[in-house]
């Protein structure tokens, strides 16, 4: 464990999911660009059929596959090439069997914008296992629901800078344990009815760098 820095605020933890819906990759280090997160979201699932975009939303098994990346820079799930045909045959299983993955880069990929920021404070508050809000990074020394405050803040994380944008909308993803799949709407229920139906920050790059886990984090403001 990490020093915390006397309840400084500091980066607790940082995510990255290099396939949109399935479950992410924890690390200690990520180099943040305007589009977030080197590798984030590299990889989408899609319907052959319709076209259309297929997330965990209505197919929450896709969160019982993890997406990593290799130290060759390419994106595995479940430890093979996300292009391998096992892979293929785990996304149709989870997903239907017109579920198919491609890359793309545009911005399209994220549902709001490109950096989810949450807090260790309303994390406590919320009560559940935080990654059920898929974030980018943890902000860890934050003393309950301070970050509600924040939207129109900038702030200094690591060697970069962004920007608090608004509190993130929360829909029926929060709703699955990113562990068993397992569903309770009462989480849902939760979320509205304590905090208004938001929960974390949209947050926009306005300068990119490195960040580290244990990292100094201020207003720039």
């Amino acid at each position: 464990m990490r020093p915390h820095h006397n309840n400084k605020m500091h980066i607790a933890e940082i995510w990255r999911y290099p396939v949109k819906s399935l479950a992410g990759e924890q690390l200690e280090r990520a180099e943040l660009f305007s589009d977030g997160i080197q590798g984030d979201r590299r990889i989408l699932v899609y319907d052959d059929k319709t076209r259309q975009l297929v997330t965990s939303r209505t197919r929450p098994q896709l969160l019982g596959l993890k997406a990593t990346i290799g130290k060759d820079g390419a994106v595995q799930v479940d430890g093979r090439p996300w292009d391998a045909p096992e892979t293929e045959h785990a996304i149709m299983s989870a997903a239907g069997p017109n579920a198919r993955l491609m890359e793309w880069n545009g911005l399209e990929r994220f549902d709001v914008l490109p950096l989810l920021v949450a807090t260790d404070g309303a994390i406590s508050e919320f009560g559940y296992d935080g990654r059920r809000l898929r974030p980018n990074i943890i902000i860890g020394g934050v003393e309950g629901l301070a970050e509600r405050e924040w939207p129109g803040r900038r702030m200094r994380i690591g060697n970069a800078l962004v920007q608090f944008a608004q509190l993130r909308g929360r829909c029926v993803m929060t709703t699955f344990d990113p562990d068993t799949q397992a569903q309770d709407p009462a989480v849902l229920r939760h979320i509205v009815k304590k905090f208004q139906g938001t929960l974390a920050l949209d947050t926009k790059v306005l300068q990119g760098g490195l960040v580290s886990v244990g990292d100094r984090v201020e207003f720039g403001d």
